[in-house]
């Protein structure tokens, strides 16, 4: 089966069809900048441009860094309040004129992962941590996804977790990678306090960079890169795809 995939970003919008059969990406994925201020219409006429551009017809998948519920925002971490209260189903189909199911980013790449990546055949407590802008997660139980985690709004030192442990944080704060290590060693070991999972899994951009920071890592969990990488947030979303 294929269906396109389409993983909204605070930075950028990207996209490709996936064979989720094999859940692999069936043409090179393309990449827009994410316009600021990132107002739906704006974001939107992006999604527009990513199906045209592949001719789709079919179903599509949208990743959205939000609380998503029946296609409907309920936050809109680092976009625009805008979102909020949008049912993104329909704002999406109406640009596309396909038919449009939508689900939190993280919890579209940590779908991908559990399916054919990091997490697949994995018992017991699995989470996913998306590292970009900001920070999203994913949290399953057994396989089960427990949805809407938003682990990177968590309170941690004196701030948000995201604000300390995002890819964007690092760059923003002037760290180098094994500085930036050892405090996502410290949000691995606060994590461990609330849910102490079975394994966790690094998605978003830092996935690729793992071997510069993985060292750091000494919180007492089993901590691996994503196999799927910055691709996971596409997967994942036409995996939700498959579902309307």
């Amino acid at each position: 089966m294929e269906i396109l995939g389409i993983d909204i970003g605070g930075s950028g919008v990207k996209g490709a069809p996936v064979d989720l059969d094999r859940g692999e990406l069936l043409a090179e994925r393309v990449r827009l900048e994410t316009p600021q201020p990132a107002k739906p219409k704006a974001v939107a006429d992006l999604v527009a441009q990513v199906v045209k551009g592949f001719d789709w017809k079919s179903p599509i998948g949208v990743g959205f860094p939000g609380i998503m519920r029946r296609n409907i925002a309920y936050t809109a971490a680092n976009l625009h309040s805008s979102w909020i209260d949008r049912d993104l189903g329909k704002l999406f189909g109406d640009v596309s004129s396909c038919p449009v199911g939508v689900i939190n980013d993280a919890d579209a790449a940590g779908l991908a992962e559990m399916t054919y990546g990091a997490g697949r055949g994995q018992s017991g407590a699995v989470l996913l941590l998306t590292l970009g802008t900001g920070i999203g997660s994913a949290l399953f139980i057994d396989g089960h996804l427990y949805p809407n985690t938003e682990f990177g709004h968590l309170q941690f030192k004196k701030t948000i977790a995201e604000k300390c442990a995002s890819s964007a944080a690092r760059k923003e704060r002037g760290l180098s990678w094994t500085e930036w290590g050892d405090d996502l060693n410290e949000l691995l070991i606060h994590l461990k306090r609330i849910i102490s999972p079975d394994l966790v899994i690094i998605g978003g951009g830092a996935s690729s960079k793992f071997e510069r920071f993985g060292s750091r890592i000494d919180c007492d969990l089993r901590v691996v890169p994503a196999q799927l990488m910055n691709n996971a947030g596409i997967i994942g979303a036409a995996l939700a795809g498959r579902e309307i």
